[in-house]
């Protein structure tokens, strides 16, 4: 229990830490989200992306950007039409299937990302600055480790068990 108390609450000290960089730039963590999933200087997507390639950028469906974010379709709707709004992305036809329609970012979403993406390292480096680089990769897998396990107990499931 104390290691899960900890996790919880590194948790969410280091989101906060990130909120706060990010709100000062006008964005949220969901948007940002979208933003980097697209990023990485449009490379075109595979046509079935793994896991690995989830962050592969460049234009993607709604969809795609939906399962990648771990999001609903409506919540990715939402966080699309406001970035579209700010002309952040625009919705064209996707290359592969004309009925359906890709989001790219645009030339002033590249620009906001160049400037504001070497500082928000810094602070993401600055949180990781007490762990070794042998403890950072220990720290990333047993942290997949849980994402892995916790993967099949997901709400969706039935409630958890005193015995499960």
């Amino acid at each position: 229990m104390e290691a899960f108390l900890h996790l919880l609450l590194t948790g969410d000290d280091v989101f906060a830490v990130s909120e706060r960089n990010l709100s000062e730039h006008g964005i949220s963590h969901g948007r940002f989200g979208v933003l980097m999933l697209l990023w990485r200087g449009g490379q075109p997507r595979a046509p079935k992306a793994t896991a690995a390639e989830d962050c592969a950028g460049g234009p993607r469906t709604p969809a795609e950007l939906a399962e990648a974010a771990g999001v609903t379709r409506a919540t990715m709707t939402g966080l699309v039409d406001t970035l579209e709004r700010d002309g952040f992305v625009k919705r064209e036809p996707d290359p592969n299937d004309r009925r359906m329609m890709s989001v790219v970012l645009t030339a002033k979403a590249e620009k906001f990302l160049n400037k504001f993406l070497p500082g928000h390292f810094k602070v993401i480096s600055h949180l990781m600055a007490p762990l070794s680089e042998a403890e950072r990769k220990s720290l990333v897998r047993l942290l997949v480790k849980l994402q892995q396990h916790a993967a099949v107990r997901r709400p969706e499931t039935p409630s958890f068990t005193a015995a499960g």
